[in-house]
């Protein structure tokens, strides 16, 4: 009988944080992780994921953590990425936001039909092909719960929704470490050098040089608009909900972000706006880190157990096809320079995990390289608000063949 280790959200929160630090000691240790951009998170999350396996398989010992701090994080780093958008960068953007999502579906439409041949071979209902494409890859784990039981409902499916549950976990593992070596490849294949006009801007994810001061007055500065952007997300939240229009919390607050940072600066120019300052890039990275470090040690790894076949099959297909996708395709067409370098990362970590794996797939890259802060602007963008809607679409699509 499995016993259950309930660890509260304190907890869980100050262990993400020894969860970064052991991701950063691998990274030091290991050359691999630091060759290839693999963001300290994910490293240490991994081993701790590994850990908690260990207990269940040996001991019988399943540990779950509160993850409810985690999602306020979340919250924290998108609105911070809406405070770091000029109106400049946004103007730059509308070009390749349009070849984004052009891109997205078509690829969208292309995994779903490798999660459909993944269940072929393995002789599953064709209609488990979209817990093995679309709904638990792109979608993520809460596409993949809601979808799992109309599958097993409708269809049949024995164990849909489990499937579904694992398969997202693959995914987000396979998007941590797939990114980054996507990048290295195409910068130090094409040589490509950040845009000149994007090395003196200060962006939320780039190393800064040790010779920025500030103080905790500045991070204060920073915390409070912050807290004011979350505020009217809160309230342009419910306001979405309440016309019928489901988005996560992250995109109305990074809208927010979007609109005080330029409306503030052009305003009240006099104003101390924290703008791609230190201070918010403090505040930006912590949440992103520590976000990602909990995510990743919170998998329940022994859920994969029961369908590790058909798992690491479908898995294998898809890894192959989103790498033959971004670098055959994707990378042409968004301009092969260094923006579309660093968007590739984005790309193989949104499409194969979550949006937030995307985001640390390119500061990884940015943090070796240099800057890309359009990168950051307009992933977010496709990937928390277009794609789910694309992909119920989709899904419904290929469920009525």
């Amino acid at each position: 009988m499995t016993e259950t280790t309930q660890i509260g959200a304190f907890l869980a929160l100050t262990i993400g944080f020894v969860v970064f630090f052991v991701g950063q000691y691998l990274t030091q240790r290991i050359p691999f992780l630091r060759s290839y951009n693999i963001p300290e998170p994910v490293s240490g999350g991994i081993a701790i994921a590994l850990i908690t396996w260990a207990l269940h398989t040996l001991f019988s010992r399943e540990v779950v953590f509160d993850l409810s701090a985690r999602d306020v994080l979340l919250v924290y780093f998108f609105t911070t990425v809406g405070l770091n958008a000029r109106l400049s960068d946004l103007a730059r953007g509308g070009r390749p936001l349009v070849l984004l999502l052009v891109l997205t579906v078509v690829f969208m439409l292309l995994q779903e039909t490798v999660g459909l041949l993944g269940a072929a071979l393995w002789g599953l209902p064709a209609q488990a092909g979209i817990l093995l494409g679309t709904a638990s890859l792109i979608g993520g784990h809460g596409t993949a719960i809601a979808w799992g039981p109309t599958v097993a409902d409708r269809f049949g499916v024995t164990g849909a929704s489990e499937l579904g549950v694992a398969m997202a976990t693959m995914g987000l593992i396979a998007a941590s470490f797939l990114g980054g070596p996507i990048a290295k490849y195409l910068v130090e294949k094409d040589a490509l050098k950040p845009d000149p006009k994007d090395e003196a801007a200060f962006i939320v994810t780039a190393e800064q040089p040790r010779s920025d001061h500030f103080d905790y007055v500045d991070v204060i500065r920073s915390l409070l608009v912050v807290h004011v952007a979350i505020i009217i997300g809160f309230a342009a939240s419910d306001l979405l909900d309440e016309a019928g229009l489901m988005l996560p919390l992250f995109v109305p607050c990074l809208l927010a972000g979007i609109l005080i940072t330029n409306l503030g600066t052009a305003l009240l120019p006099k104003l101390n706006w924290p703008c791609r300052t230190p201070a918010l890039a403090l505040v930006s990275d912590f949440s992103l880190s520590v976000f990602l470090a909990m995510s990743l040690m919170s998998l329940q790894l022994w859920t994969l157990g029961d369908s590790i076949g058909v798992l690491l099959t479908t898995t294998a297909l898809q890894v192959a096809v989103t790498a033959a996708f971004v670098l055959l395709i994707f990378y042409r067409v968004m301009g092969a320079d260094y923006f579309a370098a660093v968007l590739s990362a984005g790309f193989a970590g949104f499409t194969l995990g979550a949006t937030p794996t995307a985001i640390a797939n390119m500061s990884a890259v940015t943090k070796h390289y240099g800057p890309s802060p359009l990168a950051f602007i307009v992933l977010p963008l496709v990937s928390a608000f277009f794609v789910d809607l694309m992909n119920a679409v989709i899904i419904q699509l290929f469920l009525s063949f």
